[in-house]
């Protein structure tokens, strides 16, 4: 291991921002930890497998999804790569790779998928299993949509970003505040205006990043925004309503995250200062090589992880039988003392699906370029199924 790592750290570029990566392996743990503890999967009385939220049990612990919905990261570091990425070259070429890079374990997850669910089905899985499964998988790739959606509006973020700075995040924020205002106090809003949160409510966090790579965003500004955002967290939480926890809990008269809520928006704002303020110190901190090469490999298969990580929770929870934080209810802390043990093992097991899937993430070549074409097909067919079951 230390001579891999040597290898690697010696073979990064010396003008790296180790930084940049280091925050998108933050949000990718984050999303992995997160939705390991906060969610868990228990037998309904027919045996298929459903949903529930330790939190309903132990509301108090809402809070700590404040760090591990770290998502924000992401976009600021997405709309930073790219605003660098596509100076001086043309657009078509640039966002044909991007995109293609976005959905290549789009595709190969959702194909896998299509061909594993008949086979258990016939094998005795339950239909409700099924729908569980089909439900975790799809829930993370609404964030890939978007965040492609984004990133093919970069030539606008930069051109608006270089004409306003970071204030260009302002009119984002505006918009989640009037949209929150109507859908909460006023009666008869129809359910579906707080879809119109869903672009300015994530795309936030990437103008902030295009902001800090065209070096409009100093450390005065990130202070602001950090200690804005956490203010704006405390206040909305305590004197207009807002739940706690980011990530939905079942019971809620409201959810934070799906659509996007200015909660959402304010914890953004903190995370994404603090990230700006706290540059140098994890740049410096990555300079060891250990720690850079688990970085490093990280990134490499970042989408992968994020696309198979849910899988993970299933595949534990089903080739297990009748163990104390996996399959009894998320009803107090000795669950929770549970799950931390089960921790490790849910990540063993998504290293080992993320060894057996980390090709697809890849240029696809030779024979799997052509099998590309049917895996388009069967992808299709999986997300008609999901359209039919959720």
């Amino acid at each position: 291991m230390t001579s891999l790592a040597t290898r690697i750290d010696a073979a990064t570029p010396a003008d790296r921002d180790r930084s940049l990566d280091g925050l998108r392996a933050l949000a990718v743990i984050g999303v992995v930890v997160g939705h390991f503890l906060v969610m868990a999967l228990v037998p309904d009385a027919s045996g298929a497998l459903r949903v529930r939220s330790p939190l309903t049990a132990l509301p108090d612990f809402a809070p700590l999804s404040w760090v591990l919905q770290m998502l924000a990261l992401f976009f600021l570091v997405g709309g930073y790569s790219a605003a660098r990425g596509l100076e001086g070259r043309a657009y078509g070429p640039w966002i044909r790779r991007r995109l293609v890079r976005l959905t290549r374990p789009v595709i190969a997850v959702t194909a896998v998928l299509a061909c594993a669910f008949p086979l258990l089905s016939l094998a005795g899985v339950p239909a409700g299993t099924l729908r569980t499964t089909t439900a975790l998988v799809v829930q993370p790739l609404w964030f890939i949509a978007v965040y492609g959606v984004v990133t093919a509006l970069t030539p606008v973020v930069v051109a608006v970003v270089r004409r306003m700075g970071a204030w260009a995040a302002l009119p984002l924020v505006a918009t989640v505040a009037v949209v929150d205002a109507l859908r909460y106090g006023v009666d008869g809003v129809p359910g579906w205006i707080g879809l119109i949160n869903v672009l300015p409510g994530w795309a936030f966090a990437y103008v902030l990043g295009v902001a800090w790579a065209q070096g409009r965003l100093s450390r005065r500004a990130a202070m602001t925004l950090a200690g804005v955002g956490a203010a704006l967290l405390v206040t909305l939480v305590l004197l207009f309503g807002y739940p706690a926890s980011v990530v939905g809990v079942p019971g809620a008269g409201r959810v934070n995250s799906h659509p996007p809520s200015l909660l959402v928006v304010a914890l953004a704002m903190a995370q994404c200062g603090l990230a700006v303020l706290l540059r140098d110190r994890l740049a410096a901190f990555l300079r060891a090589p250990r720690r850079w090469a688990a970085v490093a490999m990280l990134n490499l298969v970042a989408l992968t992880v994020f696309c198979w990580h849910q899988l993970a929770l299933v595949l534990l929870t089903l080739v297990t039988a009748d163990l104390p934080g996996l399959h009894e209810l998320p009803d107090g802390l000795g669950w929770a003392g549970w799950r931390l043990l089960w921790l490790p093992v849910h990540c063993l097991v998504l290293a080992a699906l993320v060894w057996a899937t980390r090709r697809f993430e890849a240029p696809w070549t030779g024979a799997l370029r052509q099998l590309g074409p049917v895996a388009v097909v069967l992808a299709a067919g999986f997300g008609a199924y999901a359209v039919t079951v959720l």
